[in-house]
């Protein structure tokens, strides 16, 4: 293994292990009722900055690099040798594999309405992040799950492209820089 694959495998063991014991000595100062909810917060926000991480690399370091040599993202890229996932289908895809909770996409204006958000508290959140662009992520109870959304932001042109050439986009004028949707994660909340 690399030197620097180390690295980075023990710098995130120690960032999740710190993240536990904030969350134990959190929990040890506020009411019972309320400390489950202040870890599900800290879970949601370490799962959304990590995905929203990786969704970033992989859009600018891939996505973007692999133009060059003629590969681009696209919508059927499991059907092209020459393509890859466009970032949307990277994120779904990885979130199909995790079976303890669920990360997805949501939108007001989503390409595909299984992208719509799936409870009117996650409307009102979106609708809350679109119209205060300083809020970055939202962490709420919503029934029987706690949520967190963050900001989905067109980081490329390729992004504003896709969506505003898209034949099933019920919107068509994104810019770059502007909020597209919101990335979700979603954790069951443990029965009292």
């Amino acid at each position: 293994m690399h030197r620097r694959q180390t690295k980075v495998k023990v710098g995130a063991k120690i960032g999740f292990i710190a993240a536990l014991v904030g969350t134990a000595i959190l929990g040890l100062s506020v009411p019972a009722g309320q400390a489950q909810d202040v870890t599900l917060d800290m879970a949601a926000r370490y799962i959304l900055e990590t995905v929203k991480a990786f969704r970033t690399a992989y859009v600018i370091n891939i996505v973007e690099r692999v133009k060059e040599s003629g590969v681009q993202s696209k919508e059927e890229w499991i059907k092209d040798a020459h393509a890859i996932p466009l970032p949307a289908q990277f994120v779904k895809a990885a979130g199909a594999d995790i079976s303890s909770f669920e990360i997805g996409l949501i939108g007001l204006t989503p390409v595909y309405k299984s992208n719509l958000p799936k409870t009117q508290a996650e409307t009102d959140a979106l609708t809350q992040l679109a119209t205060d662009r300083q809020l970055s992520v939202l962490t709420f109870a919503d029934g029987k799950q706690f949520k967190g959304v963050s900001a989905d932001i067109a980081i490329v042109q390729s992004c504003v492209d896709c969506h505003n050439n898209h034949p099933n986009s019920p919107w068509r004028n994104f810019k770059k820089g502007d909020l597209m949707g919101a990335i979700v994660v979603r954790l069951n909340r443990p029965v009292k």
